[in-house]
């Protein structure tokens, strides 16, 4: 099925994340974590609901109990949690424990996107989940600023600046780190169907800002299988941040797995998120990649055309083209294209392939899996003849931090080159060599 925030915290508790590491967040906001079991189309799940524990549930307490006001009271919900919440405890007077609090799921103080990140940023987090939990914020204001054609800085969010809103990023970053997987993958994402309610007004589903997180995820969509919305904003963000993406479940030696449960009754589909846990046996310690294969043979296609099949095909999703040389039937000379790209984007880079060269056929050879290395970028001051020079250099590693190639980007150094007279060679040796050498002990044993 689809994703939310609640949902995620509840699948990683319920695969064994430790709830004591969401206490940053109860410590920093006046908000409570419940933490529950349900039954969904026959699947026990766990489920996480946010209440307000503070002044702003007193707010709202007195907002909805005044004669004068209307609090909340008209505020629709389209998350009906069919869970109930009774936890017998002790208490002085014997008053319920819980009778203070209000759910947080559409109520307290809605902020912009700066005030979103200075909450974080006062929490403090261990620095890796911090920077995790302003990405995923990033993430969303980047998307709700496409959407509203404003700047992020401009961004004042709704539901996803609210408290529960905080607790699912900030929690759901809490609990992966403490899960500690070296790789996060999803199948693709059910969007559900229909059209769901905002403060905007009535919009189709997936939502503007659930399709704009998706551009610029590894993952991918799918529609339905009901009328409701299954991926939430949020849900999408922090996926979008933390998963790459797999056209079908890779091989796992399984360790754990557990199941978090939406607010919708679904039947016969059991609104449920599963995460698995286990090892991929990989000891390569590469990342890997599902991508897939086009292939076209051509023998009457100009260099021209060839030539630009790089940049047009790229347009249209290819994540690398090559053109082998082939002797066609009746032995004349012709291409081989192959192009990778994402499972997800094979029709489309398929048709581009068709139109730019006139083929008759593109073979599609199957989903497959990649090996990659990890790819970072450093910068290199070079000093030459009195001035300083930039170079970006690429450096390609595993998980483990062995590094596996140093490449200068070649028109950086071209650039220098022109500038300073000296063969481009040179520059990018030195340029190469400089990185090197900062890496000394980590290269790979040959």
């Amino acid at each position: 099925m689809g994703a939310s925030g609640d949902m995620i915290l509840a699948a990683l508790l319920d695969a064994g994340a430790d709830p004591d590491a969401l206490e940053p967040v109860t410590d920093a906001l006046e908000v409570e974590y419940r933490i529950d079991e349900t039954v969904k189309s026959g699947i026990s799940a766990t489920t996480v609901d946010v209440f307000l524990t503070g002044g702003d549930a007193r707010d709202y307490r007195h907002a909805r109990d005044s004669p004068h006001g209307h609090g909340h009271d008209d505020h629709s919900h389209d998350h009906d949690h069919d869970h109930d919440h009774d936890h017998d405890h002790d208490h002085d007077h014997g008053r319920d424990p819980n009778a203070d609090a209000v759910h947080a799921e559409g109520h307290g103080p809605h902020r912009s996107y700066l005030e979103v990140r200075d909450i974080v940023e006062s929490m403090a987090l261990e620095p890796p989940v911090e920077a995790d939990a302003l990405a995923i914020f990033d993430l969303l204001g980047e998307a709700e600023a496409s959407v509203h054609g404003k700047s992020l800085e401009d961004i004042h969010f709704h539901e996803v600046g609210a408290d529960d809103a905080i607790a699912d990023v900030v929690g759901a970053a809490l609990l992966i780190h403490d899960l500690e997987p070296d790789e996060i993958v999803t199948t693709p994402l059910s969007t559900g169907g229909g059209s769901v309610s905002m403060s905007h007004g009535e919009y189709p589903v997936p939502t503007p800002a659930v399709v704009e997180i998706a551009e610029r995820a590894d993952w991918s969509l799918r529609g339905g299988p009901v009328d409701a919305e299954l991926l939430t904003p949020t849900g999408a963000a922090v996926l979008g941040h933390f998963a790459d993406g797999a056209e079908s479940l890779p091989s796992l030696s399984l360790e754990c797995s557990g199941y978090g449960a939406g607010g919708y009754d679904l039947d016969p589909h059991p609104n449920v998120l599963r995460v698995l846990v286990g090892d991929d046996g990989d000891r390569s310690a590469l990342a890997t990649d599902d991508i897939a294969v086009l292939e076209t043979n051509l023998d009457d296609a100009t260099p021209e055309v060839l030539g630009s099949l790089q940049e047009t095909l790229s347009h249209a999703g290819a994540r690398d083209v090559s053109i082998l040389p082939a002797t066609m039937k009746k032995s004349r000379p012709g291409h081989l294209v192959k192009v990778i790209c994402k499972p997800a984007d094979r029709e489309r880079v398929a048709r581009a392939l068709i139109e730019e060269t006139g083929t008759l056929g593109v073979r599609d050879t199957g989903t497959t899996r990649r090996w990659i290395a990890r790819r970072e970028f450093e910068t290199v001051e070079l000093d030459l003849e009195g001035d300083t020079y930039e170079v970006t250099v690429k450096v390609a590693s595993d998980s483990d931090g062995v590094v596996y190639d140093v490449s200068a980007e070649y028109d950086d150094a071209l650039a220098v080159a022109r500038s300073t007279a000296l063969p481009v060679r040179e520059v990018l040796q030195r340029a190469e060599t400089s990185v090197a050498d900062s890496f000394a002990g980590n290269e790979r044993q040959v």
